[in-house]
């Protein structure tokens, strides 16, 4: 469905028509009230771009990355208009607005750590792909060897217990085949798990965290300095959302309940945004736990495809026909190396550089209310 047409579902017309809440507000003088507007009409043109991304685009890394330079822009304005205005959220109720918006940043800091481990088992997927390619790689090789074909199977089964060990209903390969897995690759693997940990308690959830701070997402005052905080924390809540729901987790943070409200300028793009990534949930497999990321969706169809090929291998020689498959199979697992290879460190850099800002935005709040 595109974005053009979602528009229509939730009764939008032009964006640059709508009305919303920080155009009359005659308690601040004219510069103010351009510093609202300013800030109101970023967060719509960072979305709205973000929105009317291509479907192949769309839940990608690159857009991923895209959704981060969005946020961090947000929220270096929102920084500037705390820090000029910092004598107005000393005085009620602006100043509860702004302690409820520091207190729901401490679960974002969790929820940055969430998401770079999840990049973390990306990254190690990415190991075992290389493996895969470059064993059936046959660019500047005769012929491809049994031997290497078992490489690429060993390979693959060790992908799979890495990727689906929590869920017993998306194997592919059978069971009898996964015991020949050595024990010594599984206390690797139970090895890794505990290296990419963090310390947080066991009942500790990310969909939990997320869930609490929606509930938070109320107008309780319709001043524009607080519709700024409450813009600011709706934006940090969604970014989240959508990384969480992009990026592998251990649970499913798509279910937490978002209302999106609708008076404000950008309202339209955060909605079709949701609407998209819903529509995508709808299409995949809802039991996995592999993340909605396009080149995630991506790299399950075609470790697949060659996990099926790799029985070629058990009838040796290869036909034409086989070995012409065998090739583009592993050309579609070189495109996802090469995505992983070019986009999931800087990724995690600029997970990073958001936890490092909230952190800068944290403390320049408690300091604000602390003087208060």
């Amino acid at each position: 469905m595109s974005p053009k047409s979602l528009r229509s579902i939730f009764g939008f017309g032009s964006e640059y028509n709508q009305v919303y809440s920080v155009e009359s507000f005659s308690e601040f003088d004219v510069h103010l009230d351009n510093e609202l507007k300013s800030f109101q009409h970023q967060v719509f043109s960072q979305f709205k771009t973000l929105s009317e991304s291509q479907d192949d685009e769309f839940l990608s890394l690159h857009w991923l990355s895209n959704l981060l330079d969005a946020f961090i822009a947000c929220h270096q304005e929102f920084k500037t208009i705390l820090t000029k205005h910092k004598v107005d959220f000393t005085k009620p109720p602006l100043d509860e607005s702004l302690k409820e918006f520091l207190n729901k940043s401490i679960k974002s800091l969790d929820i940055c750590n969430a998401i770079c481990y999840g990049i973390e088992k990306m990254k190690y997927w990415h190991k075992y792909l290389e493996i895969v390619s470059s064993s059936l790689n046959s660019k500047h090789k005769i012929l491809i060897s049994q031997g290497q074909f078992r490489r690429s199977r060993k390979a693959l089964i060790d992908l799979y217990n890495i990727m689906y060990d929590d869920n017993k209903d998306s194997r592919w390969f059978s069971s009898s085949k996964l015991k020949s897995l050595k024990s010594k690759e599984l206390n690797r693997d139970k090895w890794l798990s505990k290296s990419l940990s963090w310390s947080v308690p066991s009942s500790w959830s990310t969909s939990k965290q997320l869930q609490s701070m929606a509930k938070a997402h109320e107008i309780t005052n319709t001043c524009g300095l607080a519709n700024v905080v409450f813009t600011m924390s709706f934006v940090n809540f969604f970014v989240l959302w959508v990384l969480m729901a992009a990026i592998p987790s251990q649970n499913k943070c798509l279910y937490t309940n978002i209302s999106i409200p609708r008076h404000f300028l950008w309202s339209t793009p955060f909605s079709l945004i949701y609407v998209r990534i819903m529509d995508e949930f709808k299409k995949r497999d809802s039991m996995n736990n592999v993340g909605l990321l396009k080149e995630n969706y991506q790299m399950e169809k075609s470790i697949r495809f060659v996990a099926n090929l790799v029985d070629y291998g058990q009838e040796f020689s290869l036909t034409e026909e086989q070995r012409a498959k065998v090739e583009l199979g592993v050309n579609e697992v070189e495109l996802i190396n090469d995505a992983y290879e070019n986009w999931l460190r800087p990724l995690k850099c600029q997970v990073r550089l958001v936890f490092r800002e909230i952190m800068s935005i944290r403390f320049e709040g408690l300091e604000i209310l602390t003087k208060s």
